[in-house]
Protein backbone atom coordinates (compact mmCIF):
# COMPACT_ATOMS: atom_id res chain seq x y z
CA UNK A 1 0.00 0.00 0.00
CA UNK A 2 1.60 3.09 -1.31
CA UNK A 3 -1.02 6.08 0.20
CA UNK A 4 0.67 7.11 3.82
CA UNK A 5 -2.03 8.24 6.01
CA UNK A 6 -1.10 10.19 8.81
CA UNK A 7 -0.70 8.45 12.07
CA UNK A 8 -3.57 8.14 14.26
CA UNK A 9 -3.17 7.76 18.20
CA UNK A 10 -4.26 4.29 19.08
CA UNK A 11 -4.47 3.52 22.96
CA UNK A 12 -3.12 0.39 24.36
CA UNK A 13 -1.37 -1.24 21.61
CA UNK A 14 1.76 -2.10 22.47
CA UNK A 15 1.41 -1.66 26.06
CA UNK A 16 1.03 1.73 27.83
CA UNK A 17 2.81 4.63 27.20
CA UNK A 18 1.04 6.86 29.26
CA UNK A 19 -0.42 5.77 33.15
CA UNK A 20 -2.48 8.07 34.77
CA UNK A 21 -3.11 7.81 38.46
CA UNK A 22 -4.99 9.86 40.68
CA UNK A 23 -3.83 11.37 44.08
CA UNK A 24 -5.99 12.83 46.80
CA UNK A 25 -2.97 11.84 49.56
CA UNK A 26 -5.28 8.86 50.85
CA UNK A 27 -3.45 6.10 51.62
CA UNK A 28 -5.34 3.86 48.85
CA UNK A 29 -4.31 6.82 46.29
CA UNK A 30 -0.51 6.62 47.37
CA UNK A 31 -0.36 2.98 47.12
CA UNK A 32 -1.76 3.40 43.59
CA UNK A 33 0.55 6.09 42.76
CA UNK A 34 3.09 3.28 44.08
CA UNK A 35 1.44 0.39 42.05
CA UNK A 36 1.32 2.67 39.06
CA UNK A 37 4.93 3.67 39.02
CA UNK A 38 6.07 -0.10 39.43
CA UNK A 39 3.47 -0.34 35.71
CA UNK A 40 4.86 2.69 34.45
CA UNK A 41 8.55 0.93 35.37
CA UNK A 42 7.78 -2.06 33.83
CA UNK A 43 6.35 -0.50 30.89
CA UNK A 44 8.76 2.11 30.31
CA UNK A 45 5.84 4.31 30.46
CA UNK A 46 5.01 8.17 31.74
CA UNK A 47 3.61 8.33 34.80
CA UNK A 48 0.88 11.08 35.08
CA UNK A 49 0.05 11.50 38.42
CA UNK A 50 -3.25 14.05 38.79
CA UNK A 51 -4.37 15.61 41.76
CA UNK A 52 -8.22 16.92 40.66
CA UNK A 53 -8.35 19.70 42.62
CA UNK A 54 -12.48 20.56 44.19
CA UNK A 55 -14.59 23.29 42.94
CA UNK A 56 -16.37 23.92 46.30
CA UNK A 57 -18.76 26.64 45.56
CA UNK A 58 -20.42 26.66 48.76
CA UNK A 59 -17.38 26.86 50.70
CA UNK A 60 -16.48 29.83 48.85
CA UNK A 61 -19.95 32.04 49.16
CA UNK A 62 -19.18 30.33 52.98
CA UNK A 63 -15.79 32.87 52.41
CA UNK A 64 -13.82 29.56 53.35
CA UNK A 65 -10.37 29.78 51.25
CA UNK A 66 -10.67 26.84 49.24
CA UNK A 67 -8.48 27.79 46.22
CA UNK A 68 -5.81 28.39 48.55
CA UNK A 69 -6.31 24.98 50.38
CA UNK A 70 -6.83 22.64 47.75
CA UNK A 71 -3.36 24.47 46.13
CA UNK A 72 -1.83 23.47 49.56
CA UNK A 73 -2.81 20.14 49.00
CA UNK A 74 -1.59 20.05 45.72
CA UNK A 75 2.07 21.23 46.89
CA UNK A 76 2.49 18.80 49.96
CA UNK A 77 1.26 15.75 47.30
CA UNK A 78 4.14 16.59 44.63
CA UNK A 79 7.00 17.47 47.85
CA UNK A 80 5.39 13.85 49.34
CA UNK A 81 6.28 12.19 45.65
CA UNK A 82 9.20 13.59 45.15
CA UNK A 83 10.72 12.46 47.96
CA UNK A 84 9.73 9.34 47.21
CA UNK A 85 11.31 9.24 43.81
CA UNK A 86 14.32 10.72 45.43
CA UNK A 87 14.05 7.49 47.96
CA UNK A 88 14.23 5.10 45.13
CA UNK A 89 16.31 6.79 42.26
CA UNK A 90 19.20 4.40 42.39
CA UNK A 91 16.47 1.58 42.04
CA UNK A 92 14.07 2.64 39.58
CA UNK A 93 14.03 5.01 37.05
CA UNK A 94 10.36 6.23 36.31
CA UNK A 95 9.37 9.08 33.81
CA UNK A 96 6.66 11.17 35.57
CA UNK A 97 4.88 14.09 35.58
CA UNK A 98 2.48 15.78 38.02
CA UNK A 99 -0.40 17.62 36.86
CA UNK A 100 -3.74 19.17 38.51
CA UNK A 101 -6.93 19.61 37.14
CA UNK A 102 -10.03 21.13 38.72
CA UNK A 103 -13.04 19.75 39.21
CA UNK A 104 -14.98 16.76 40.76
CA UNK A 105 -12.79 13.35 40.60
CA UNK A 106 -14.63 11.76 38.05
CA UNK A 107 -14.71 14.28 35.72
CA UNK A 108 -11.35 15.75 36.00
CA UNK A 109 -9.73 12.38 36.18
CA UNK A 110 -11.20 11.72 32.42
CA UNK A 111 -10.70 15.67 31.36
CA UNK A 112 -6.85 13.84 32.61
CA UNK A 113 -7.20 10.75 31.04
CA UNK A 114 -8.10 12.21 27.75
CA UNK A 115 -5.51 15.43 27.36
CA UNK A 116 -2.84 13.37 28.51
CA UNK A 117 -4.25 10.47 25.48
CA UNK A 118 -3.68 8.04 28.61
CA UNK A 119 -3.35 4.25 27.78
CA UNK A 120 -4.53 3.22 31.59
CA UNK A 121 -5.71 4.77 34.53
CA UNK A 122 -5.03 3.57 38.00
CA UNK A 123 -7.03 4.75 41.36
CA UNK A 124 -7.10 3.57 45.00
CA UNK A 125 -9.98 2.03 45.99
CA UNK A 126 -12.55 4.75 47.72
CA UNK A 127 -12.20 5.05 51.31
CA UNK A 128 -15.39 6.14 52.00
CA UNK A 129 -18.63 4.67 52.98
CA UNK A 130 -21.18 6.36 51.19
CA UNK A 131 -19.43 4.77 47.57
CA UNK A 132 -20.90 1.55 48.05
CA UNK A 133 -24.31 2.91 47.56
CA UNK A 134 -23.41 6.36 44.51
CA UNK A 135 -20.72 4.60 43.41
CA UNK A 136 -17.24 5.45 43.46
CA UNK A 137 -14.58 7.26 40.70
CA UNK A 138 -12.99 3.72 40.34
CA UNK A 139 -16.97 2.11 39.47
CA UNK A 140 -17.50 4.98 37.30
CA UNK A 141 -14.05 5.36 35.43
CA UNK A 142 -14.44 1.46 34.37
CA UNK A 143 -17.91 1.92 33.34
CA UNK A 144 -17.22 4.71 31.06
CA UNK A 145 -15.20 1.69 29.71
CA UNK A 146 -12.32 4.59 27.64
CA UNK A 147 -9.48 2.95 29.11
CA UNK A 148 -8.12 0.04 31.35
CA UNK A 149 -8.83 1.15 34.32
CA UNK A 150 -6.78 -0.79 37.59
CA UNK A 151 -8.26 -0.17 41.00
CA UNK A 152 -5.97 -0.83 43.79
CA UNK A 153 -7.19 -1.23 47.56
Amino acid sequence: MTDQQPHQFERGTDGPKVIVVGVDGSESSFRAAAYAGGLARRQHALLAVVYVQPVLAAGAALGVPVAETTDEIAESLIAEIRRSTERVKDIYDVRWEFHTFRGDPFNGLVTAADELKADAVVVGASEQAGHRIVGSVAVRLVKAGRWPVTVVP
